[in-house]
């Protein structure tokens, strides 16, 4: 584990320096889902933990989370993690089919999670939800 020493001499670990929030639209979609796999809200800090702070606090990028194209702009970058691993899926490990799109806030260190969905439910990413995000900053 990688760890941070403050001015006060104080150890901090770098996992605790992103912040995250979520859309309402987010939070309808996660408690849909999560009525379906019990397993996803601890399935979600996995995720936080081993795809998104390794790649934006670490620099590590183990291809679990994906660039989206097209919708870069000053104040954030969308990404989606397509290697979710959802324990009430057994036997998929990180090919479960579970998706969480996010705006990654490098300023200010802050994922703000917009979208969750199941593959065999929905194709792709829900662009709408992106550009009606975009259009709230």
């Amino acid at each position: 584990m990688t760890h941070n020493i403050s001015s006060d001499g104080a150890e901090r670990s770098l996992e605790m320096i992103l912040k995250y929030s979520a859309t309402s639209d987010f939070e309808k979609l996660f408690k849909r889902l999560a009525k379906r796999f019990r397993s996803l809200d601890g399935d979600l800090v996995t995720a936080k933990r081993a795809a998104m702070e390794l790649l934006h606090v670490k620099g590590v990028d183990n291809r679990s989370c994906f660039h989206i194209q097209g919708y870069e702009n000053e104040f954030c970058e969308f990404y989606k993690v397509k290697k979710f691993a959802c324990r009430a899926l057994k036997g998929k490990g990180v090919r479960s089919g579970v998706r969480v799109v996010y705006a990654y806030h490098q300023r200010e260190n802050r994922i703000v999670f917009i979208e969750i969905y199941y593959k065999e439910d929905q194709k792709n990413e829900s662009r709408r939800l992106i550009e009606e995000y975009v259009s709230s900053l």
